[in-house]
């Protein structure tokens, strides 16, 4: 763990905070930071208001082994806008053109946290043949959740692009950035990732993020879009449910993500709980899309497994590259 962290200070300083290689994709070009020798390809997605830092402890030790490739989707970090709306047929779309027109063919595993879930997902139905295998790493499971479940986080998602609009308004004209309602003591530019500064992240890093965060119109038009597209995202994946036969899949499920310690009032503890039963449940379903796929818990992580436990996701990683190349 020490030497990948080692190793991911350095990727940070001499990546992540000024432009990889931009890859033209119709009118528009996508930012991509590709590393490592080999086949197949890792290709990774980051979660909603998240970009390629997110992988930072993970794609340096992935390139080990394999070419690993992480990247900004359009309107995110040092991408150009794309147009709107930002659904994730959209943005897998996005993504297969901008690997293709980079000369960096198939197959592919594919790594998805959170939302990104959503995107790999859609790229597997649209582009079934080029998926080697598939990681989800706390994914957004609104499609395999109780239809209850999904309506109630679907009627609280207006309520967050109205406040991301507030911000964005305020940086259109030039006034400071307000303090948000849902994260007390942060203000527009601190939302993004886990939070800004982010613990994992080098000094340089978490102000490259800042720069960007109270200065780039579009990266608010971007996530303001995403969120507002997820219901249709839901339901595209509910009635395109593809199979990858016998390719590998693997499920990695937070269990603690109210990070509940020895002194958590023994009440919320159980309600965390339930949460956190709610989710592996629901998360349980994609084992269904392979006959090779498993269940991974990562009972020390909140949702951001691939900064609390780096390592599951470097091992789960391995052994998805492992079994597809066999």
């Amino acid at each position: 763990m020490l030497q990948t962290l080692i190793a991911a200070l350095a990727l940070s300083a001499s990546f992540y905070t000024h432009p990889g290689q931009l890859v033209r994709v119709d009118h528009h070009r996508l930012n991509m930071y590709c590393i490592g020798r080999g086949s197949p390809t890792v290709v990774f997605d980051s979660g909603w208001e998240d970009w390629a830092p997110a992988w930072i402890l993970v794609q340096p030790a992935v390139a080990r082994w394999t070419r690993a490739c992480t990247y900004d989707r359009a309107g995110a970090g040092f991408s150009d806008p794309g147009p709107m709306p930002r659904t994730s047929v959209r943005i897998a779309d996005d993504l297969h053109a901008a690997l293709h027109n980079a000369g960096i063919r198939g197959p592919y595993i594919l790594v998805g946290h959170s939302f990104g879930s959503y995107n790999t997902r859609t790229f597997v139905d649209r582009y079934p043949r080029e998926v080697a295998g598939l990681v989800l790493v706390d994914g957004e499971d609104g499609d395999v959740e109780p239809p209850h479940e999904r309506q109630q986080h679907d009627r609280s998602l207006p309520a967050v692009v109205a406040e991301l609009r507030r911000c964005r308004d305020a940086l259109a004209a030039g006034r400071p950035l307000p303090k948000l309602p849902r994260k007390p003591g942060w203000d527009c530019s601190q939302q993004f990732f886990r939070g800004i500064p982010e613990r994992m992240f080098p000094a340089q890093l978490n102000a490259a993020i800042l720069r960007i965060a109270r200065t780039k119109l579009a990266l608010y038009d971007e996530v303001m879009s995403e969120m507002a597209e997820m219901p249709a995202d839901e339901a595209y994946l509910i009635t395109h449910w593809t199979s990858l036969g016998s390719r590998p899949v693997r499920v990695l499920t937070a269990q603690n993500h109210f990070y509940d310690t020895a002194k958590t009032p023994p009440a919320l503890h159980r309600k965390h709980l339930l949460f956190e039963h709610a989710e592996a449940v629901a998360q349980a379903r994609w084992l269904a899309l392979s006959s090779d796929s498993k269940q991974i818990f990562a009972y020390r992580s909140g949702h951001y497994i691939e900064l609390d436990q780096p390592q599951l996701v470097i091992d789960a990683i391995h052994d998805v590259i492992e079994r597809s190349r066999r």
